[in-house]
This record gives C-alpha cells, structure tokens and sequence, in this order.
C-alpha cells in the first residue's frame, strides 16, 4: 500500500503538487528552487491567474493557517475573499484574539 499524499504550494511560482508525507527530504519547487511549504491534505489550489485567491492563500500560510482534514470532513471554514481576511483580522485586532484563530472561525462575534 502506498503513502498517502498531501499538498505542498511555492507562494511565489503560484505552484502546488501533492506528494508523500511523512518524508525525510525538503520538498523543493520545480520551478523556483526555493522551498515548498506543507499545507495539508485537504487544500484545494486556486487558478495560477487568480491574484485574490492567491493573496488570500499568502495571508492564511503566513499565519500558519493550513488544510488538514476533520475526522468527518474537509478542513474548516477558511475564507476565499480579501474583504473576508479584512474583516477578520480587524476582529482579530478589535478582540485580542490570535489572527489564526479568527481567520479559520465560521462566523465573526
């Protein structure tokens, strides 16, 4: 039986593939050279020409946001909108709350 897979993306090459984990070796990106960032088995990349999608993807990366499967589903609520990530970071700042936490909650207080 083989291993499973899960993603890796390269945020400046707007570049993902899916491969083995766990694994020794540093995953590198087959365009750029630089190194690849884990970002779990349950994303979905959004189109190479799709700037938002891709700022969006920045946002939650950086703030160590990944895409690991639940026990019964797919990862969560994660937003798809700059005005999404906007909204919940202003709550984040407003609250106290870790931005993390706030980006991956379904509904803002």
């Amino acid at each position: 039986m083989g291993h499973a897979k899960t993603s890796y993306v390269c945020l400046p090459c707007r570049a993902s593939c899916k491969q083995p984990y766990p694994d020794d070796h540093e995953r590198r990106c087959p365009r750029c050279g630089k190194g690849l960032v884990h970002v779990g088995s349950a994303f979905a990349a959004p189109r190479r020409r799709d700037d938002e999608g891709w700022r969006v993807l920045t946002v939650l990366v950086n703030a160590g946001v990944h895409f690991h499967k639940s026990c019964c589903g797919g990862p969560g609520y994660r937003p798809r909108t700059l005005r999404e990530v906007r909204e919940r970071m202003s709550c984040a700042a407003r609250t106290g709350e870790p931005i993390a936490r706030a980006l991956v909650r379904p509904e803002l207080p």
